[in-house]
């Protein structure tokens, strides 16, 4: 027993090192937890439980060194909310299967023109990523990224720190911070459904918080003490996780 809590303590540190800076923790500690014998539905739970500690530490840290986009949190976080509850919707229409099928040969491209953008993942923060027109662009990323999470889920953090860079053109640092707040705002409404249905493991799941909250922590200060260059090397390693991660539950 105490070989498996320190196996998923250590997962659930990870988790929260990479998630705070890329996104995509969770395909590191759901996985842990299916693999020390919980039950999905209690697994999903209890991951969700932990990564909203985990990410509130995150977005606590970041907010202390202002590098959160309030204002487009703020305008986005409606927008992500609903767009999960269509996404959920959509999942009793659509075989999420066939979404990760598509993903698979999507993910390559979305890393080459990440690499090839360094103009925009290196900018410094603009006043003109709160004009009016970037607001709308936020608000239908929020609205995507959203139905994506609902509908399917995997690496929501890491498709919301790209396309607000590519899209929105906001710092690859200020992206990743700002992406915390719909993540934790996503996790919050994904842990009262757990809550309310029964499917937390409490005692487990607040070992791990502990943990993620560490690994966020620590991720989070190492993002803000070196910039856009760190941050865009975890964008790429979540991207490579997430592409191993659908190959992996699709073909194997």
């Amino acid at each position: 027993m105490f070989l498996k809590i320190l196996f998923l303590c250590s997962s659930g540190f990870v988790a929260g090192f990479i998630d705070s800076i890329a996104g995509g923790g969770g395909l590191i500690s759901l996985p842990a937890l299916l693999a020390a014998g919980i039950p999905s539905h209690i697994a999903l739970g209890t991951n969700k439980f932990q990564s909203m500690f985990g990410t509130s530490g995150a977005v606590i840290n970041y907010a202390k060194k202002n590098k959160i986009i309030w204002k487009a949190a703020l305008i986005g976080v409606p927008f992500a909310l609903f767009g999960s509850w269509i996404g959920a919707k959509l999942t009793l229409i659509i075989e999420p299967g066939t979404l990760a099928k598509v993903l698979i040969f999507m993910l390559p491209p979305a890393a080459i023109l990440m690499f090839v953008s360094n103009s925009l993942v290196n900018r410094k923060k603009d006043p003109k990523v709160c004009r009016i027109d970037n607001y709308l662009i936020i608000s239908l990323v929020c609205l995507f990224v959203g139905t994506y999470d609902g509908f399917f889920g995997p690496g929501t953090g890491t498709f919301l720190i790209v396309l607000m860079v590519l899209l929105c053109r906001i710092p690859l640092i200020n992206a990743s911070a700002t992406a915390k707040v719909f993540n934790l705002a996503s996790n919050i409404g994904a842990v009262a459904a757990f809550i309310v249905s029964g499917n937390v493991y409490y005692a487990l799941g607040i070992v791990m918080a502990v943990s993620n909250i560490a690994g966020n922590l620590t991720g989070s200060s190492l993002a803000i003490k070196k910039g856009n260059p760190f941050v865009q090397k975890f964008v790429y390693i979540a991207i490579g996780i997430l592409f191993v991660y659908l190959i992996w539950t699709q073909y194997s």
